[in-house]
């Protein structure tokens, strides 16, 4: 079995699965998606890939590679659609609630006027998110009328397209720590807490983590949130009110495990190549490629 895997930017977490896969004997190879082109009509150099691992950290290329990959049957994780739905907030939140995961309650609103209108509604704090980021760039907790209203002008005038949308969310006290599990296939293989004084607790934004037990409610949580977003290899992200309610906040397709493997005693990059060899044992090769129809035939 050959993998490929996709890069943009080598980080510990591609060095940890490389280091694993050379452990283990299995073969691989770095894709790195920014020095290749891709001939729609000739998919022969990638055949030789069983399956691909996407690890890019660009979104927008992620999901242009995989679907060309998947279109040409090589079997791919994660697949596009789930890098489509985790890859924006709206699309998380909508598949979350489609399939009753509960989480935190979220307005959608496009200009400054029904942005300022949904806020009011849901009650200060909330937390004001782009659709499309990660590593807790560019939130922010608004905690009154006067924030509101320059946070949303800010916006408005950056006038770029992560700022076209307004996804508000309630803020939710979540006592200084949130829950991150990791899920492989339908198994939460573990977790971790994150905490710190900050209300952003992204390890990225310098929040501590601990090991989080996997308690029947965090497993059927993290499974039923990593089933909503179409499976594979994903980080969920959880909050617990003050009442002791869990609610998930985000699915993640790419994420970052450097700060996981130690305080929870999981090989997190040799459970992410299981699931890989898994998936491609069961690829089914299609046909090369299709016939051209010849020049000059009438359809």
């Amino acid at each position: 079995m050959l993998i490929g895997i996709l890069v943009s930017r080598i980080r510990v977490e591609e060095k940890m699965i490389a280091q694993a896969a050379e452990a283990r004997g299995i073969p691989f190879e770095l894709i790195d998606v920014r020095r290749r082109t891709f001939d729609l009509l000739d998919s022969q150099d990638w055949s030789r890939f069983d399956v691909v691992l996407d690890r890019s950290v660009s979104q927008s290329q992620s999901l242009s590679v995989v679907r060309m990959l998947g279109a040409w049957g090589i079997p791919c994780v994660n697949t596009a659609s789930v890098i489509e739905v985790c890859g924006d907030k709206l699309q998380t939140s909508l598949a979350l609630a489609n399939s009753g995961v509960p989480t935190p309650e979220t307005r959608i609103a496009f200009t400054q006027e029904s942005a300022l209108e949904a806020i009011e509604e849901l009650g200060y704090p909330v937390v004001l998110k782009p659709t499309v980021g990660s590593w807790g760039r560019l939130l922010s907790r608004i905690n009154d009328r006067h924030a509101a209203e320059a946070i949303l002008e800010h916006k408005a005038t950056l006038g770029s397209y992560q700022h076209s949308v307004f996804y508000i969310q309630e803020y939710i006290e979540k006592g200084g720590r949130d829950i991150r599990t990791f899920v492989v296939g339908d198994e939460t293989i573990c977790g971790i807490t994150r905490s710190s004084e900050h209300w952003i607790t992204n390890t990225a934004r310098g929040g501590q983590s601990a090991n989080c037990p996997i308690t029947p409610g965090i497993d059927r949580l993290s499974r039923a949130a990593a089933r909503a977003a179409g499976g594979g290899v994903l980080a969920i992200d959880l909050m617990e009110t003050p009442d002791g309610r869990l609610l998930v906040n985000e699915v993640n397709h790419t994420m970052e495990f450097r700060n996981s493997v130690e305080p929870t005693g999981v090989s997190i990059p040799d459970r992410i190549l299981d699931y890989v060899v898994e998936v491609g044992s069961r690829r089914v090769v299609l046909p090369v490629q299709p016939q051209p129809v010849p020049a000059g035939v009438n359809s």
